[in-house]
Order: structure tokens, then C-alpha cells, then sequence
């Protein structure tokens, strides 16, 4: 934590030019705190004497009163990567919550697993024989890899409708005009899809409760009800938003009557599979036997592959997922995670290799606490210190150039599209992250000198609007640019 004591000299010699500056002593003084929209920079008589270090020392004082953060936790570092050093900071070893800059722990080690190119793979497959009728004695087999983007409509990814097209045209070009066995689905990857939600999970406002990556336990999928455009669908009245497995939109339900609240990432396979049995049907290819799942295949039988369909590239994935801070796919990669490393399907296996892999890379443990892989629960905590020196380590790796591709980048893209659109346009890029009173922002910093520093800023149970604590991150910020 730096000691603003030895600072105190340079703001008095900055204060005492004010007044001088001044025609009248009392009632021109600039009044900060009375102009919240006001930044540093533009209480220039002092800043012309301040290095940049000074300015940001002088902006991290003002926050100490400042009314939207007087009250607040929270903590800041700048950190040079070449030299290994602090270069400012404040609070850094404080663990706070992180919200949506918890992402960049499971997007790096996926990143650092698969690699940039790794793809999922849905395979159609089949078993026995095509007689010269077309007729298949044996079973249609749909297998799933575990792709976070199956069905997802984004990412590049193809629809489920496009690939029952893709698998159609497979089955028509292999002759098959009859089934007569059954359409099995393999998913394996997720055995067990409803798990507890983390503790401490973030509802919205108004008493509502989100789940961001699928359904609840128990809600009957005739009592959903989409949300139509209204100014205020989030109203005080108690509903439970989620997004349906059925049809991939936001809806929500009025009750429950499930003994708690749990995630799920939607049943995919099982879907694609009833849609491919009817499009079969229509086109006069008879099924008679029924869609099965199944977890897994203790006694498989011979089976020949009709056509496999690949996901969008890794990188793509983490692309989408930090720019648009996509919990359903960050949970879905952290799912993958387990079963690929360590043969378990569950989350709680892939936040073990999360962890495993922040160990090995000597990241500071202290302090943290990885409950989920999107950062929606309030349970995460992580020291600013902690993320600078994660984020610079990842800047040795080979991929860190194609992961620092995937950041928001400030004032032009992802969700800092709307945030620092003067002067530092261009020169942060960074993951965000966003709860109730928290804001957060990690990354790195291009200074117009060419330097790359790392930073990190969480700020924890701030007051006033989101749009005031962005102000102030700003304001904080902008002299970075000139070290």
C-alpha cells in the first residue's frame, strides 16, 4: 500500500497555486466534490506540476471523499511487467470481489489446456447394417463432446436446426430410408447437470432471481412465459428469469416447487435428437423406435460415423466470452474443463482444475476464493495484486497474444464499448466485470510512450450509479496513460 504522506508537500504547492491563481480567494476555488461528473484533468493548475505517478496519487486521495466511493471497499494497482514492480496502488492485497473479471482465471486455463484451435466435436453414428432398401437394423447414435456453444446461437456456431439439416443431408446421402432401431444420445460430459448454485448467488433487483446459465429444479415448462419488450419487465413482483432449455430465450416463471434453486446447462443433445426424429418423419424416413440418453456406454457396439459436426474454434469462444461476459459459456468451459483433465463432468471438478492450474503458475492464493467460473456469486474474492501478477504472467505465454485479442478494448469494443471514450480510447483493454455496487475492471494499459503495464481496479459497495463509479475508474485511470 503506498504512503501518501510523502505526497502531501506536492498537493500543498498544487493547492497554494490555486489560490494564487485565483481573483477572488474563496469563491472561485475549484469545488470537486460539488461537481461529481468532474475529472483530475481538468483541475489544471496543479497538474502541470504532478509526474504522471503524482496525479494518480492525487486522484486516489480524492477518492477517500469523494460520495460515491467515501463509504466503499476497494483496491488499486498499476504494475510493471519488465521490471516486476508497483508502480502505484492502493489496497491491493484486500480481497474483494471480482464479479465478471473471475472469468479471466477460467478463459486462460482453457486457453491453456486446449489451446487456441481445439474444437468440440457432435458426431451422428450409426450401428448394424443397411440392407439394399435403405432399411438400417441398428441404432442412430448422437454423441456429444461437451461443446459450450452447441445450440448457443453466437459464437459463429451453427443452429440446432442447421445441424439437423447437416445430419439429414448425412442420412439421405448414406441411403437410409427406414430406423429400426432407436435414436441414442451419449452425453456423457454433463452426468450431472443440476448442481447447487454457489452461495451468496446475485439476484437482480426487486426481489427477482436470475439464473444465468439455465433453468430451475421443478418449474413446469408450461407455466414459462417469455419476456416481451416493456419498459420494466424486472418489476417488484417475485419472478424466477431463466433461460428455457426449451427454446434457448430469457423467460421467467411466476413460481416453484422445488426444494432449492439449481443451474443447469440445458439438455441439448436430448433436443437436437427429438428434432432430428421429427424431421425424419416428415421426410418419410420411418423411426419407429424411441430417442434414449444415456450417460454412458459400458458395452459399445461397433458404430460407423455419418457426419461430424466441430465447433467454433477455443479461441472464438474466449473471444465471445470476454467481450460480451457470457456466463452461460465461461460455466460451460469450466464443465469441459473437468472432464477433459480430470474425467469428471461436474463444475466442482473444473474449479478444481482451475485452482490446480493457478497454483502451478504461482499464482498468490491468498485471498482467493473461486466459487464459480463467470463470477456472479458475491462468494468469489481475489486481491487486485494477485490479478496483475496472473495477467502479466500470461504475457510469457505463447497464446497470449490471441488472449489479449479476446479483451474488451476501451471506448471501441465488448462491454467497454461505452467507457473511456476520450482519452483513453484505444489504450485499455480489459475485462469488466459488474454486480449490485460493484464494478470492476482487468487488464492492460498501452501508455502513449509504448509501455504495456497491468492493472487492476475493484471496487466493492460503492454508492450512487453505475454510471458515476465508471466516471471515477475513469478518472483514476486516465493519468496512467502518461507513465
Amino acid at each position: 500500500m503506498n504512503k501518501f504522506k510523502k505526497y502531501i508537500s506536492v498537493l500543498s504547492l498544487g493547492f497554494s497555486i490555486s489560490i494564487f491563481a485565483q481573483t477572488s480567494a474563496v469563491s472561485s476555488i475549484p469545488q470537486f466534490y460539488e461537481q461529481p461528473g468532474l475529472l483530475a484533468k481538468e483541475i489544471s493548475p496543479e497538474k502541470s506540476l504532478l509526474s504522471p505517478k503524482e496525479n494518480i496519487e492525487v486522484n486516489i486521495n480524492r477518492m477517500f471523499s469523494d460520495p460515491v466511493l467515501r463509504t466503499a471497499n476497494w483496491g488499486f494497482v498499476v504494475y510493471d511487467p519488465k521490471s516486476n514492480k508497483i508502480i502505484t496502488s492502493y489496497n491491493e492485497t484486500t480481497p474483494l470481489i471480482p464479479a465478471s473479471t473471475t472469468k479471466l482465471l477460467t478463459t486462460e486455463t482453457a486457453y491453456s489446456y486446449f489451446g487456441g484451435n481445439f474444437r468440440w466435436n457432435t458426431q451422428l453414428e450409426f450401428s448394424g447394417n443397411i440392407d439394399e432398401n435403405g432399411v438400417l437394423d441398428g441404432n442412430l447414435y448422437i454423441i456429444g463432446s461437451g461443446d459450450p456453444s452447441f445450440g448457443a446461437l453466437r459464437v459463429g456456431s451453427t443452429s440446432a436446426s442447421g445441424l439437423v439439416s447437416q445430419f439429414m443431408n448425412a442420412i439421405r446421402d448414406k441411403g437410409i430410408k427406414r430406423v429400426n432401431g432407436e435414436i441414442i444420445v451419449e452425453t456423457a460430459v454433463f452426468k450431472e447437470n443440476k448442481t447447487d448454485l454457489p452461495a451468496n448467488i446475485v439476484w437482480l433487483d426487486h426481489n427477482n432471481y436470475y439464473l444465468p446459465v439455465g433453468t430451475t429444479r421443478d418449474i413446469n415448462p408450461r407455466n414459462e412465459k417469455l419476456i416481451v419488450k416493456q419498459n420494466n419487465p424486472f418489476n417488484n413482483e417475485k419472478r424466477y428469469f431463466y433461460v428455457s432449455p426449451y427454446n434457448n430465450k430469457m423467460v421467467y416463471a411466476d413460481k416453484f416447487e422445488g426444494g432449492g434453486l439449481t443451474t443447469k446447462l440445458a439438455d441439448q443433445p436430448t433436443s437436437l435428437a427429438n428434432s432430428l426424429k421429427a424431421t425424419m418423419l416428415k421426410s418419410g424416413i420411418a423411426v419407429p423406435g424411441k430417442v434414449t440418453a444415456r450417460f454412458v456406454d459400458p458395452t459399445p457396439e461397433p458404430r460407423e460415423i455419418l457426419s461430424n459436426y466441430k465447433s467454433p474454434m477455443l479461441s472464438e469462444i474466449v473471444h465471445y466470452t470476454n467481450q460480451h461476459s457470457d456466463n452461460a459459456l465461461s460455466e460451460a468451459l469450466l464443465k469441459s474443463l473437468g472432464f477433459y483433465v480430470s474425467g469428471d463432468q461436474v463444475a466442482e471438478a473444473g474449479k478444481q482444475v482451475v485452482r490446480a492450474h493457478l497454483e502451478r503458475k504461482s499464482f498468490d492464493i491468498n485471498g482467493l476464493n473461486y466459487v464459480d467460473g463467470s463470477g456472479y456469486s458475491r462468494n468469489n474474492m481475489v486481491t487486485p495484486i494477485a490479478q496483475v501478477k496472473f495477467l502479466t504472467g500470461l504475457m510469457k505465454e505463447s497464446y497470449y497474444k490471441d488472449y489479449f485479442e479476446s479483451l474488451p478494448i476501451a471506448g471501441q469494443s465488448g462491454t467497454l464499448k461505452k467507457m473511456f471514450l476520450t482519452n483513453s480510447n484505444g489504450q485499455i483493454f480489459a475485462k469488466t466485470g459488474t454486480l449490485n455496487r460493484v464494478k470492476t475492471l482487468a487488464g492492460y494499459i498501452k501508455t502513449r510512450s509504448g509501455k504495456t503495464l497491468v492493472f487492476s481496479l475493484l471496487i466493492n459497495n460503492y454508492t450512487g450509479s453505475v454510471a458515476q463509479v465508471k466516471d471515477r475508474m475513469e478518472q483514476l485511470l486516465d493519468p496512467t496513460l502518461d507513465l
